[in-house]
């Protein structure tokens, strides 16, 4: 190959890769659009999309395209729609989180899992159901969930702190002892609770978008979309610190406090998350990382796409959970977990291969 042959290549694979960002970004809200209308559809009572649309604007007094009765209307409107909203939401949210883990870490392996946020929202919400917390009502295991994922957060931070700066490699191994405590409260709360508790405990523990209900999603929709909407501000950011710490400071970068606002971000987004849908592992891992395959690593497009492709993916877990065991319904911590986990071997292997020598 010619010397200009080489630089034209080398030229042209940063174009095709903007197109396929851009693709990709016009690609996937109509992927999400589809998702929601399949999900909403699908179930004991078929509502055709026609009939989604119909029902949806039926209020504004429009002719229907499609004629639909009440009990149709009432099941969109009242379990499945809250229900798939949830599921977007939450998606969304760890995804965007994921990936900006990611960035923060500079390792493709990081998920907001490590940061304890889901254990210690599973550790006050196993505390709350077997204690018998219920001040707050309906709101109480939500409630609990995101105040233990969030002391945990505060607690990894402080302990990462060192002169006014949050050392990330102490951010992990302190992310990773705060998972190992929370994991040993919560078994002790199993230990301790009665069979019905029980049951709670561990369906929760696996995710659920089962008792989703319209006050439950704006309870959490402006946390998640505070992280979701906020978070790709700071792709530039995370561009630079993927030179180092040094390096993003040289160009002007305030290390510190996109630190500190990355970390705060991440917590609300899973700490909400976490808190009314239960514990939903590797949608942090497995999105970002396929995405990255496709857009690059420029965050100012890796985060806005990650979170319409969690909430994707999520949409359609959940509604592969209530269907394919019907009328029975799998926990959908259990549907991510069987695609993350392979997934997540399957990193660590390739990883090893490039670090061979």
């Amino acid at each position: 190959m010619s010397l200009n042959s080489a630089l034209s290549t080398q030229a042209a694979a940063p174009s095709r890769q903007r197109r396929r960002a851009a693709l990709t970004l016009g690609v996937l809200p109509l992927a999400l659009l589809g998702a929601v209308v399949l999900a909403v559809g699908s179930g004991a009572v078929a509502i055709s999309p026609a009939q989604v649309l119909s029902i949806l604007y039926s209020p504004l007094g429009l002719p229907p395209l499609e004629a639909f009765d009440p009990q149709q209307a009432a099941v969109l409107s009242g379990i499945r729609l809250p229900r798939v909203v949830l599921g977007a939401l939450v998606g969304a949210g760890l995804a965007v989180a994921g990936a900006a883990m990611q960035g923060l870490f500079r390792n493709p392996l990081a998920f907001p899992g490590l940061l304890g946020l889901s254990s210690g929202a599973g550790l006050a919400a196993a505390a709350s159901v077997v204690l018998g917390f219920t001040a707050l009502g309906p709101y109480s295991l939500p409630v609990a969930a995101f105040t233990g994922s969030l002391l945990c957060t505060v607690l990894i931070s402080v302990l990462a702190q060192s002169r006014g700066r949050v050392e990330v490699s102490t951010m992990l191994l302190a992310g990773i002892a705060v998972n190992a405590l929370c994991g040993a409260g919560t078994g002790l709360m199993t230990f301790l609770a009665t069979d019905e508790q029980l049951r709670t405990i561990t369906f929760w523990s696996l995710g659920t978008l089962g008792g989703a209900t319209w006050p439950g999603v704006l309870s959490a929709a402006p946390l998640i979309l505070l992280g979701a909407l906020l978070l790709p501000l700071l792709g530039r950011a995370l561009n630079a610190l993927t030179i180092g710490e040094h390096g993003a400071a040289s160009l002007g970068v305030p290390v510190t406090a996109v630190k500190w606002v990355t970390i705060t971000l991440i917590a609300l987004s899973v700490g909400a998350g976490v808190a009314v849908s239960g514990t939903i592992g590797f949608v942090g891992l497995v999105v970002p990382h396929l995405l990255r395959l496709l857009t690059g690593p420029d965050h100012r497009t890796l985060l806005p796409a990650s979170a319409l492709a969690g909430a994707t993916l999520l949409v359609l877990a959940d509604l592969l959970a209530r269907t394919v065991v019907t009328p029975a319904e799998l926990p959908i911590g259990i549907i991510t977990a069987l695609i993350g986990a392979p997934f997540f071997l399957h990193l660590l292997r390739a990883r090893r291969g490039q670090e061979r020598p």
